[in-house]
């Protein structure tokens, strides 16, 4: 798809983003407003789009200690998208920085009310209760302006804002941490693995756990490599039931496979593995290795 136009709205968005995560924020600002000022002559109605816009410029405004624009533009974004996260929080810091205590609070229990698991809205909601207690005395909710109520409707586009966000943020984690590993030690690891097979065919289990070892220490991202290892453990009675390799290794590759029968096989008492590793003393390095890199791959794709 061809890149988007930097006169188009979206184009300046995408540019305005940048700018920001560059820590340019006026020019950030300015083109936002060119956004705004865009989509505003074109005469359509996107009111999704202007409130992120107004949401976007007031983040700038705030970064820039300019909290007066920061709260006129989070209450434009409000007025176009009620109940939007992001434009009450960044209202309710403007409040609190200027020590408007009673509207901060305010926001901050709307937040939580979309979205009770908020950090910065449960840390936020903590210091102004401290604050208003000492400011208004004992009966200092009494003198709280009115906590709209939030409805149902906003906590679910919430929830499905926030499913989007964090499958788009895992997504490129997963990309990055790909990325991290150098073809080369790719190619590496996948040597390794099969002159360990070769090794197996052989008899030559001890070596072959060394290769597979190897190989995981230049890539962990095959789930062969955690199988493979697993049928010689099993073959030689050192992987007890516990250690949840077979599941790991189908959880990395997306299917069950071989695995589960050989985790099964591979059962023996804490006891007996370790009077075997006394006899084998490098077979503690290997399972260890394996069973963190496994685990590491599992909570990756979780």
């Amino acid at each position: 798809m061809a890149p988007k136009p930097p006169d188009s709205v979206e184009g300046l968005r995408v540019a305005g983003n940048q700018s920001f995560r560059n820590g340019q924020y006026s020019e950030a600002s300015a083109l936002y407003s060119r956004a705004l000022r865009m989509l505003r002559a074109r005469g359509s109605s996107d009111p999704e789009e202007e409130s992120v816009l107004f949401s976007n410029r007031a983040a700038c405004h705030l970064k820039d200690g300019n909290c007066t624009d920061c709260i006129k533009d989070c209450t434009s974004s409000l007025a176009l998208v009620p109940f939007g996260i992001k434009p009450l929080l960044r209202r309710a810091t403007a409040y609190e920085t200027l020590e408007k205590y009673p509207l901060a609070y305010v926001d901050y229990m709307t937040v939580l009310q979309i979205d009770c698991t908020v950090t910065s809205a449960l840390e936020g909601i903590n210091r102004m209760t401290r604050a208003l207690k000492d400011s208004l005395g004992p009966e200092w909710r009494l003198k709280l302006p009115p906590i709209p109520s939030v409805p149902v409707s906003a906590q679910k586009r919430w929830d499905l804002e926030n499913h989007k966000e964090n499958a788009k943020t895992k997504s490129k984690e997963t990309t990055s941490t790909k990325n991290k590993v150098p073809s080369g030690n790719i190619e590496r690891a996948k040597v390794l693995k099969e002159e360990g097979n070769e090794l197996v065919k052989k008899g030559n289990h001890k070596k072959a756990i060394e290769k597979y070892s190897e190989s995981l220490s230049f890539s962990n991202l095959e789930s062969a490599t955690y199988t493979n290892s697993l049928f010689v453990c099993a073959g030689l009675s050192f992987l007890p039931a516990w250690m949840p390799q077979g599941s790991l290794a189908s959880s990395t590759s997306g299917s069950k496979s071989k695995c589960s029968g050989d985790q099964g096989r591979s059962y023996k008492t804490f006891s007996d593995l370790s009077s075997e590793i006394a006899l084998c003393p490098f077979l503690s390095t290997v399972l260890v290795r394996v069973v963190t890199e496994s685990a590491q791959i599992q909570g990756e794709a979780m």
